[in-house]
């Protein structure tokens, strides 16, 4: 937990050097897949790190910070010995080193007087346990549901048959913050449709947190405040992205209240630049402008280049959809610039997602609305080369929209090719999005059937939809 004792880490800020927090954590994140460890690192991890809020990071991410600086000890990183963190306790009885996670079994509920008796005990040592073991495990084996449930003390019991806790502390808000992230991360794997149902019920231990208004500092209100609205951004983004956009759109509303309660821009901004995403897939080009234009004057507030960026995007979809050619020109210029600008510390945490693969897809986007289809194969076709291949769910829609670009601008062969290649995704991800995109390259290309690589792909797409 954070004390007015904390000491800055220089030591891990200078080891950071010239990356942003969303970089550092993304290459920590890497390292851990390296030696086949799993940890949710993010840009608010780092930032508690160099602020001296976690003295000693879990056995798991001492095994990755140990990994990319080979040579280095725990005490050259800036980060005070365990023994001395956890006190009298930790050095009469030595906590032992977890084993390796075994792979997931099926979904079980986790046992109120086991799993989450151990998260409770955490809250008196959270400095050293951000995203504990236990957290991680009963995440890794029951999914976001039980874990945000377990976390909070609810065990596997339904959100809305639960009264909500008398006190609200940091173990309470870290579990909301961790479920956000969680769901990111399987989202980014995985895509939203097996997630959107699950992901409800977390949201509303959440909010019936807020409800009870049992927070005993400020700044712990804030973190709630502002982790319950991401939380409802996540579970709308789940819902969009399974087609689901009424219920986005009453998420995104939810968010947008939050923040507006709370006066929290971050989330304000957020919230608008989901609604102008969600408004320009719904056909309301119009309230797209508008959302996004909203969500910059927000943004003006939190100095982040790429946050303007990437609702300069927004905007330019907005007015593509119209068929405004010169003003979505004008704003995908504003934004190149504002990316151009590079990272920053200001960046929100949720904005890892946005580089370079985005916004050539983003761009792309826009000259299909205008229907220049050469333009925006070409723009999907750099997405699709600049992606990550970790993160399954954006390399399978970036080729979904490279192959409807390359069916609609006279390439079927092309088309088929990527085709083929999102079906090899298929299986680990599940988003309408996707799905969606590919019925349409199919449809489009039926006319050219008799072309041997468009009849295989035409073939293999109806045979994946008859065992769907």
């Amino acid at each position: 937990m954070a004390s007015s004792r904390a000491v800055p880490n220089h030591a891990f800020r200078r080891l950071r050097a010239q990356r942003s927090p969303a970089e550092f954590a993304a290459a920590v994140r890497r390292a851990a897949r390296e030696i086949g460890e799993h940890v949710a690192c993010d840009a608010r991890y780092v930032g508690r790190v160099e602020a001296g809020e976690i003295r000693c990071p879990n056995y798991a991410y001492e095994r990755v910070f140990l990994h990319m600086f080979p040579g280095l000890t725990l005490k050259d990183l800036g980060f005070s010995a365990r023994e001395d963190v956890r006190g009298r306790a930790a050095r009469i009885t030595a906590e032992p080193t977890p084993a390796p996670l075994p792979p997931p079994p099926p979904p079980a509920p986790v046992s109120d007087t086991s799993t989450a008796g151990a998260i409770r005990d955490t809250s008196e040592t959270s400095d050293t346990n951000e995203e504990s073991d236990v957290l991680r495990r009963a995440f890794m084996t029951s999914g976001p549901v039980t874990v945000m449930a377990a976390s909070l003390g609810l065990g596997g019991a339904p959100a809305a048959a639960v009264p909500a806790p008398q006190r609200v502390g940091e173990s309470e808000v870290a579990a909301v913050e961790e479920a956000v992230r969680r769901i990111r991360l399987l989202d980014d794997r995985h895509g939203a449709d097996g997630l959107y149902r699950q992901a409800t019920r977390p949201l509303r231990v959440a909010y019936a947190l807020l409800d009870a208004g049992a927070t005993t500092r400020q700044t712990t209100a804030d973190r709630l405040h502002s982790g319950a609205g991401e939380l409802s951004i996540s579970v709308g983004w789940l819902a969009h992205d399974s087609g689901r956009f009424e219920d986005a759109r009453s998420h995104y509303a939810e968010a947008l209240a939050t923040a507006r309660v709370a006066a929290d821009p971050a989330l304000e901004a957020h919230a608008f630049c989901n609604m102008s995403f969600l408004a320009r897939d719904s056909g309301r080009c119009r309230e797209a402008v508008r959302a996004a234009q909203a969500g910059a004057r927000a943004a003006a507030q939190l100095a982040s280049p790429r946050l303007l960026s990437l609702l300069a995007l927004r905007e330019a979809g907005g007015w593509a959809g119209l068929g405004d050619r010169t003003n979505c020109e004008r704003a995908l210029s504003l934004a190149h610039g504002y990316f151009e600008r590079g990272p920053s510390d200001a960046d929100p945490e949720w904005m890892s997602f946005f580089g370079e693969p985005e916004l050539e897809s983003q761009e792309a986007l826009c000259h299909e609305a205008l229907g220049d289809w050469a333009r925006a194969a070409r723009h999907a076709y750099r997405a699709t080369v600049l992606q990550d291949p970790h993160f399954a769910r954006n390399l399978a829609l970036y080729r979904a929209e490279l192959s409807t670009d390359l069916a609609r601008a006279g390439s079927p062969d092309a088309a088929a090719v990527a085709g083929h290649q999102v079906l090899d995704l298929l299986d680990g991800v599940q988003s309408s999005r996707i799905h969606t995109r590919l019925a349409t390259t199919a449809r489009v290309l039926l006319p050219q059937r008799r072309l041997p690589e468009v009849g295989a792909f035409l073939d293999r797409h109806a045979a994946t939809n008859a065992r769907a």
